[in-house]
């Protein structure tokens, strides 16, 4: 396995029985993840940035929260029309998107 240059966390409010609730959950966290996992794809990034949905990251009033490793860069009121923006710009051009960064 090939260590990826990306990893890219977002919170979908899983819990350990599998049972998805919470604030990210209803906030679009699921959509976020779709929208990065398709553009992901699209994309052929797939061997360079890894995808992994999380349980609740403790600041719900910021959420979705979606987090960039090892940047440890950490982005608030993440939608699904911001997904590009953050793999054009963060992902594929090297630079924070300001705007949503914690």
């Amino acid at each position: 396995m090939q260590k990826p240059k990306f990893h890219i966390f977002v919170c979908t409010s899983s819990r350990p029985n599998g049972q998805q609730k919470g604030f990210c959950h209803t906030k679009t966290g699921v959509n976020v993840m779709t929208k990065f996992m398709e553009e992901i794809e699209e994309r052929e990034l797939g061997s360079e940035v890894f995808l992994t949905n999380t349980g609740c990251f403790g600041i719900c009033e910021k959420g979705p929260v979606v987090v960039v490793y090892p940047d440890n860069v950490w982005y608030a009121s993440v939608t699904p029309d911001d997904v590009t923006e953050i793999l054009d710009q963060h992902i594929e051009g090297g630079m924070v998107v300001e705007r949503l960064a914690l």
